[in-house]
């Protein structure tokens, strides 16, 4: 069984950043894709950004050159990176991690961008 425990949300004005991390209870591994989605009120959870054990990058539309996904397998730990924030982006963020057949989520942290 994995936790993952999200932190790094807030309140930020547009145009401001924020850094999320999302760190594993346990040891992630290579195998392991990780990513990050959202979900505002009365919308369907989306994904945000993931990144697999080599590395490889996808982002949704809405955020591509905006946000960096990154991960340090060594600290357990998955970040996002979100510059350039807008009201659109106010959301709770969500950390999901794929290990073969498990799919595990965090509790989420709230971000809200004030125009």
């Amino acid at each position: 069984q994995v936790q993952l425990v999200e932190s790094g949300g807030g309140l930020v004005q547009a145009g401001g950043s924020l850094r999320l991390s999302c760190t594993a209870s346990g040891s992630i591994f290579r195998i392991d894709i990780m990513g990050w989605y959202r979900q505002a009120p009365g919308n369907k959870r989306e994904l945000v950004a993931g990144i697999t054990g080599g590395g490889r990058t996808n982002y949704a539309d809405s955020v591509k050159g905006r946000f960096t996904i990154s991960r340090d397998n060594a600290k357990n730990t998955v970040y996002l990176q979100m510059n350039s924030l807008k009201p659109e982006d106010t959301a709770a963020y969500y950390c999901n991690l794929i290990r073969g057949l498990s799919n595990y989520w965090g509790r989420g942290t709230q971000v809200t961008v004030s125009s």
